[in-house]
């Protein structure tokens, strides 16, 4: 319980009784300075990917078009929080209607209980396999992995198995974990080795962009705004390439405008067979 005495107000401050006193103020331009601290390292991580990855970018958007192209499945992956940026891809507003979440049940999120289960699933070898091997995936479709630091065997053996299959794979990873970390796959091997095409995100290990004086773990974590981006400029570049060789980019619409949902309706209907939501 807080047994500090009531402040008053003083004029002027708004009914706040912390404004009137000069801590206050001292604490109201710091959480201002974190938070246009954190701003300003998003858009500088955003524009150091821009300038190094910007090629690899639009070459990953070049095979998710050979792949539409070649009628193949787009599938994404990512265990925790890197499957947020998976799911975005997804029956989403904007999106290439093929993209499908390939999920492993309990490693998606954190929606299960308890929430560490999901970090340790990403560590059981012969997982990832199953699950590949139990979805509708194949050759000539396309997978893009995404994990931060690459190392769990669950990524791993993903990309490894999805080439074995015949998929193409893309691999959206920090390589600065490769180089300072070591793998916990049992073949001492990263993401980034079993993929046709890798994407660094660009994120420093530990994945926390401040700190501050008195806090003793840094945070503000920027992987998931990051590699957001990367995966929506890689369908952007995709629907361009499609659309300069004569094809309409299989793009869905919003629900919330007119029309929204009897546009989508149509799409999936037309690729029903490269859906692995639809139906």
């Amino acid at each position: 319980m807080d047994a500090r005495p009531q402040q008053h107000a003083e004029p002027g401050t708004g009914g706040d009784p912390a404004a009137a006193t000069p801590d206050a103020a001292e604490s109201r331009a710091a959480d201002q300075g974190l938070a246009e601290g954190y701003l300003q390292a998003a858009v500088r991580l955003l524009e150091t990917v821009r300038e190094r990855e910007g090629e690899r970018i639009r070459e990953a958007g070049r095979l998710v078009a050979d792949t539409v192209e070649n009628g193949g499945r787009l599938f994404a992956f990512g265990a925790g929080h890197s499957s947020l940026p998976a799911q975005d891809l997804v029956y989403r507003a904007g999106g290439l209607a093929v993209w499908n979440l390939l999920g492993v049940p309990g490693a998606v999120g954190v929606d299960v209980r308890p929430a560490t289960l999901g970090s340790a699933l990403e560590l059981v070898d012969g997982l990832a396999s199953t699950v590949l091997d139990q979805s509708p995936a194949e050759s000539g479709d396309l997978l893009v992995v995404i994990s931060l630091s690459g190392r769990n065997p669950l990524p791993v053996e993903m990309a490894a198995h999805a080439r074995e299959r015949g998929l193409r794979v893309v691999a959206v990873t920090s390589l600065a974990y490769a180089d300072s970390t070591r793998s916990r796959h049992s073949s001492g091997t990263f993401l980034k080795d079993h993929a046709d095409l890798v994407i660094d995100n660009q994120v420093a290990v530990g994945d926390a962009e401040l700190s501050l004086e008195g806090v003793d773990a840094p945070f503000g974590p920027a992987s998931t705004v990051v590699v957001s981006a990367i995966m929506q400029a890689v369908t952007a570049s995709a629907a361009g390439t499609l659309r300069h060789r004569g094809i309409t980019p299989p793009l869905l619409r919003s629900g919330n405008v007119d029309g929204g949902h009897e546009w989508n309706a149509r799409l999936m209907r037309s690729y029903r067979d490269r859906l692995y939501y639809g139906h």
